[in-house]
This record gives C-alpha cells, sequence and structure tokens, in this order.
C-alpha cells in the first residue's frame, strides 16, 4: 500500500493553520487557501441553501442546517482520520500526497450534487428522475470546480467523480478502496459528522451519545479487507454510534409526523412528476425555491393539500391511522415494505375506496397516503476489531449491541409501514380495522 510520499503527508490540509471556519459545536474547520477558493465556488456555495435534514425542521424547528456547513465538517474529520491513520503505531498507512487530496476533496464534495429534498424523491424510483451522483459528477466536470482541482490539486475530476459513485464493475485499487471506506462505510467520516451535528440542531442527545473522539482515535486498517478498522479501545465507541443511529432513524428521521410530511411530498412530486422540465429545473434550485414550485405547480391539482400542508402558510400534516412493523404485523409488513412506489398509489387508492364503502364517508385517493420502507435498504453493519493480537474479528461477534442493532435488516426494526389521512376525515375512520382491510385487499389482488 505504499506510495511516493512519506507518512508525514506535507500538503498544507494537514498542518497547522490559523485560519479557520467555526461551525457547531464550537468546532474550528482549518481552512488553507484552495480549500477557500473551491468552497466559495457557486456550486458549493448553493449547498447552503439546501437544509441537511429538509422536512425534519417540520417537527424539530432547530434542524434547519445546510448541507454546506455539514460537508465542511465531514472535510474536518478526513484530516483527523489521515493523521490518526497515518500515525498508527502498529500498521500506518503509508499515503502519499495524491491519495490524502483525493480523500479531503471528495469528503468536501460528497454532497455536491445533492438538491432538495432529493433523497425523498430518489425513494420514489421515478423513470428519467437523476440521481444527485449524476449531478455531482455533471458540476465537478463541467464548472469552475474542474480547473481548481487542476491547478490547486493536481486532481482530475473525473477521478473524483469516480471515486465518490464508482462505475458498475469498476474495482478500486487496494489503498482507494481503504480510502472509500473511510468516506463510505460503516463507521465513516459522514456517519461521525451527521449523526452529531443532526443531533444538535434538532435538539435531541440521541446521536451525541457516543465518543467520535476515541473512535477515530480508534480507527486502523483491515490490511485483509482494504478497509477501515478499529482496535479493541474503540468497541464501544462503535457500539455507541450504532445505538445513536438507531434512535435517530426511530426517534428523529423516521419519527412519524416527519415521515406523514415525507408520504405528502412523495405523493405531490409523484403527481408532477410528468412534467420532465419541471423536475429538471428542481435540481438547480435551492430549499426554498423548490417549495415555492412545488405550491405554484401543485395548486389546482389533487396533490394541492399536499403541497400547502407542508409548504403553505399553515402547517396541515395528514394524520396517522395505522402503523405496523416486523414485531407487530410481521407479514402485513413484509407485503408493503419495500414496494415500488407506483404499488404504493394503487394500494392506497384501493384502501381510501374501502374505507369510503365502509364508512359511508368520501375519502379521496390523495387524501390517503401508505409509507412504506423504499426499495433501497440500509447498508447493514459490517465492521472487523482489530484485536491485541494483531488478529481480526467480526464485531458483530463480540459484540451483542451490534447484533442485535445492526446484523439484522436495519429497515424492518425502525422503518415502519404507516398509513396517514386528511385530518378531516380521521374521526369518521376511527372504529376501522386499518390492518384487517389491508389484507383484504392484498388477498384478492394476489
Amino acid at each position: 500500500m505504499g506510495r511516493e510520499s512519506p507518512i508525514a503527508s506535507m500538503i498544507p490540509e494537514l498542518q497547522p493553520t490559523s485560519s479557520v471556519i467555526r461551525i457547531s459545536p464550537e468546532i474550528d474547520v482549518p481552512i488553507t487557501s484552495r480549500v477557500r477558493r473551491l468552497i466559495d465556488t457557486a456550486p458549493f456555495r448553493r449547498l447552503a441553501g439546501v437544509t441537511q435534514l429538509g422536512l425534519v425542521s417540520l417537527v424539530y424547528p432547530g434542524a434547519s442546517h445546510s448541507r454546506f456547513e455539514h460537508s465542511l465538517g465531514v472535510y474536518r474529520n478526513a484530516i483527523e482520520v489521515l493523521k490518526q491513520l497515518a500515525n498508527d503505531p502498529k500498521q500506518p498507512m503509508l499515503f502519499g500526497d495524491h491519495d490524502a487530496s483525493l480523500l479531503i476533496v471528495a469528503a468536501l464534495f460528497h454532497d455536491l450534487g445533492h438538491w432538495p429534498f432529493c433523497h425523498l424523491i430518489e425513494d420514489l424510483g421515478l423513470v428519467g428522475s437523476p440521481r444527485h451522483e449524476l449531478l455531482a459528477k455533471r458540476l465537478l466536470v463541467h464548472s469552475e470546480i474542474a480547473g481548481l482541482l487542476k491547478s490547486d490539486w493536481d486532481l482530475e475530476p473525473e477521478s473524483i467523480a469516480e471515486f465518490l459513485d464508482p462505475s458498475p464493475g469498476s474495482s478500486l485499487d487496494p489503498l482507494h478502496s481503504i480510502l472509500r471506506s473511510i468516506l463510505s462505510g460503516p463507521i465513516d467520516i459522514d456517519k461521525l459528522d451527521y449523526l452529531e451535528r443532526d443531533s444538535l440542531h434538532a435538539g435531541v442527545p440521541y446521536g451525541r451519545n457516543f465518543d467520535r473522539h476515541r473512535l477515530v482515535q480508534s480507527m486502523c486498517i483491515d490490511s485483509e479487507r482494504h478497509r477501515i478498522a478499529i482496535s479493541e479501545k474503540g468497541r464501544t465507541a462503535a457500539e455507541m454510534m450504532v445505538f445513536a443511529r438507531y434512535v435517530m432513524f426511530s426517534e428523529v428521521y423516521w419519527h412519524h409526523a416527519v415521515r406523514s410530511a415525507t408520504a405528502m411530498l412523495q405523493r405531490a412530486v409523484y403527481d408532477l412528476s410528468g412534467h420532465t422540465e419541471l423536475v429538471e429545473s428542481w435540481l438547480d434550485m435551492d430549499d426554498a425555491a423548490m417549495k415555492a414550485s412545488l405550491i405554484q405547480h401543485s395548486k389546482g391539482t389533487p396533490s394541492e393539500p399536499c403541497a400547502q400542508g407542508i409548504f403553505g402558510p399553515r402547517r396541515t400534516l395528514y394524520k396517522r391511522i395505522a402503523q405496523f412493523d416486523c414485531f407487530c404485523e410481521p407479514e402485513l409488513h413484509r407485503s408493503i415494505a419495500s414496494k415500488p412506489y407506483g404499488q404504493l398509489v394503487e394500494l392506497s387508492g384501493k384502501l381510501a375506496r374501502s374505507l369510503s364503502d365502509r364508512t359511508k364517508t368520501t375519502i379521496g385517493v390523495h387524501e390517503l397516503l401508505i409509507d412504506a420502507p423504499p426499495v433501497q435498504c440500509e447498508v447493514q453493519f459490517d465492521l472487523r476489531i482489530r484485536q491485541k493480537s494483531g488478529q481480526y474479528r467480526d464485531l458483530f461477534e463480540v459484540s451483542p449491541v451490534v447484533q442485535s442493532l445492526a446484523t439484522r435488516q436495519f429497515d424492518e426494526m425502525v422503518k415502519r409501514v404507516r398509513v396517514f389521512i386528511h385530518p378531516q376525515h380521521r374521526d369518521s375512520i376511527r372504529k376501522a380495522n386499518i390492518p384487517e382491510l389491508l389484507q383484504e385487499i392484498l388477498a384478492g389482488s394476489s
């Protein structure tokens, strides 16, 4: 894994500097002149208008921090991890300036292609809807960033894009595989930042209850698998991070009111998705512009209550009338979870008609929404721990916490299937047995 440069890389970002940007919580992010030129570009500045958590702020008002702030936090983590790996007394990682620069720039730009609410919209699986990774590649290769990467960093924009989003079937060399696992893996510099930052801004303790500093200090290289690992001293910190992630999903990211707003947004977008030029225009917008666009274009359509309810002057979220997970209704959860969104729309329409017949109430097909885990599942936890003997073992083998919370399918444990209805109908359907109706509909469709 050795490269041409010594361990103590002399790239400016790894050296002491007096120029910093202060971000929460009281963190100084070191800024060199060439980093400053990158973050002052228009594509990166755009991230200041794209919130990290989108609709979560409807429930947790403080969660309005930007992807700009988060990206600076991930960049700072990259610097800390590179220093830690270079000074590992048992197995120092020999990286050259080019390799370190690659990770630092990738950390800074890992969210470059994000547009407002893009993860929620990508979960719809709409034909022709671009992935944010493709937008990132476009910005890296065809914007002012490209020239700066070549002149200041001696990096090819295409190589950064490929590192961030490897082509199908492509393979990275061993060192780049390690660097990639630092950015995207079970314990990576992205999670180290967003768990703590999201928790801080949301005003909850869940994502801050792990020792980030201890975890970074324990990071080492799994040379057999060519990926990041941790030493024994980081085991407890890793367990706490697993628990923090579990609780943040359960209590924040998949909070029932957040998912109500998500279901409403997805239905409005689904109804407008046939307007290709409209969807393409969203890619260059910030949050405020996209909210205004959704309100404008949904006006007079059946999905207007959805757009107005989440982005209009008065918050009117649909109400939860049923929810179930893999424990209370395992077969029903399994039947609905990960269905393509079009099938969820069809199922919600059938349920609305069935409820209308049972309750003698007219419930429109846009007034009842089913929210379920998306087709794309969360990556399962796969990390090894380096024991004092130098041997490696899977962390789940020695950790009951990881066995319970991270090796079973994560989506089944924290991502419930929920049914939401317009507030005006909640009282009229209180006595309806929603799970029973859904089972009847699914049985009739099979």
